[in-house]
């Protein structure tokens, strides 16, 4: 288990994070593992509330741990084909855990179940990941993403919201969010990386989640609201290719103070898509 451990602390996004791996542990009913996240400003929203791609971002490596532990090294590379995450409550200045287990073992495939809460029990996110097995098979050719217009306003929210503690770490740009939609830059720069591929899956949680919510808040604008993300559907089509990402996001429903948004993430320098999925986002007004 020692090239888990390898990955979840030496691969530069979550050592950036600080996450842990507490421990990992496999016989022939179960496959569990614990992985730790001691409390940063650096990994939290204003206020000290923990971003909710942190969460997500649990949620794809307890994932990874408990398949690849499941399923042996030589079955590699993995990514997370779907993920469902549910925001529960926010953690505050709070360390958290995430608990990971497997429900189902297939061929090249494991479907896992993910908690995560405080030191003290609080319920913090619960997420179920599906992880596939590539068994050294190389990528499926992606499609291509139509992108946006290639509007460059990022409305009065967007400078301020690039340099929330999370955010900044990350480098992340805002460079378009008006009329309910966004479009947020990721580079391929340490703070963002994987071990062994492009950009973590992790941080492109963390993309979708926030490109979402972008577009959610370009069509209120900005106000003293309430706001917060209750779920996250996702889904990575292949490991990360070594480039910077750019996410499209765009509100598709609207019912009252819930936002349906619709995003894509794709390699900034061949347009191909990397991960999609739809953010529902709650904004109080």
């Amino acid at each position: 288990m020692e090239s888990i451990r390898i990955w979840v602390e030496n691969s530069p996004y979550t050592r950036t994070l600080g996450a842990r791996l507490d421990a990992v542990e496999t016989d022939s009913d179960q496959t569990t593992a614990r992985i730790l996240l001691p409390f940063r400003d650096e990994n939290s929203n204003p206020g000290g509330a923990l971003h909710g791609g942190c969460a997500a971002s649990l949620a794809a490596v307890g994932g990874q741990c408990v398949a690849r532990a499941a399923m042996g090294e030589e079955t590699g590379p993995w990514h997370t084909a779907s993920v469902q995450v549910n925001y529960l409550a926010a953690a505050i200045g709070e360390d958290v855990t995430a608990n990971a287990r497997l429900l189902r073992r297939g061929k090249d495939m494991c479907f896992v179940e993910i908690e995560v809460s405080t030191l003290t029990g609080k319920a913090i996110a619960h997420a179920t990941a599906m992880v596939r097995a590539r068994h050294g098979a190389e990528p499926s050719d992606r499609y291509p993403v139509a992108g946006d217009d290639g509007g460059t306003d990022p409305g009065p929210m967007g400078p301020h919201v690039s340099k929330t503690p999370y955010m900044s770490e990350r480098e992340m740009l805002i460079e378009h969010m008006t009329e309910s939609h966004s479009r947020i830059v990721l580079p391929f720069v340490d703070a963002n990386a994987d071990l062994d591929e492009g950009i973590h899956e992790g941080a492109i949680l963390a993309l979708l989640d926030t490109t979402g919510a972008m577009a959610s808040w370009a069509e209120t604008g900005p106000g003293a609201f309430k706001a917060s993300t209750p779920s996250l559907q996702a889904q990575i089509l292949c490991p990360s290719p070594k480039q910077d990402l750019i996410a499209y996001g765009k509100v598709i429903q609207r019912d009252g103070a819930i936002f349906w948004a619709d995003a894509v993430v794709a390699g900034a320098n061949d347009g191909f898509a990397v991960a999609r999925g739809t953010v529902i986002y709650r904004i109080v007004t």
